[in-house]
């Protein structure tokens, strides 16, 4: 599993992913799901709501964890009707936890 995220670039396997989820995804938990699951799997970041509808994903944490987030992403909580999930691989940084805003 996952080592410290303190240790910086150098950590093996671990990258970042900032994804823009769009559908029905604000109003429905979507954030607060998302830095449940985050936690759940070890990875942090942060989701918030964009103007136009979207919500706004960077997660950070090893690739397997990163993969099964994203496939939650794809889901996301019960109340949300996600349409499209789109995503692009970034350095990994290291950040102390998962947050919304």
């Amino acid at each position: 599993m996952m080592t410290d995220p303190q240790q910086g670039s150098g950590w093996a396997g671990a990258r970042c992913i900032r994804c823009f989820v769009s559908g029905r995804v604000q109003g429905v938990f979507f954030r607060a799901s998302a830095a449940h699951e985050a936690q759940r799997l070890g990875i942090t970041g942060y989701a918030r709501n964009l103007p136009d509808g979207r919500v706004e994903v960077l997660a950070c944490g090893d690739s397997d964890a990163l993969d099964s987030f994203k496939a939650w992403l794809h889901r996301g909580p019960s109340a949300a009707d996600v349409s499209a999930v789109a995503c692009e691989t970034q350095d990994y940084r290291p950040l102390s936890a998962f947050t919304t805003h």
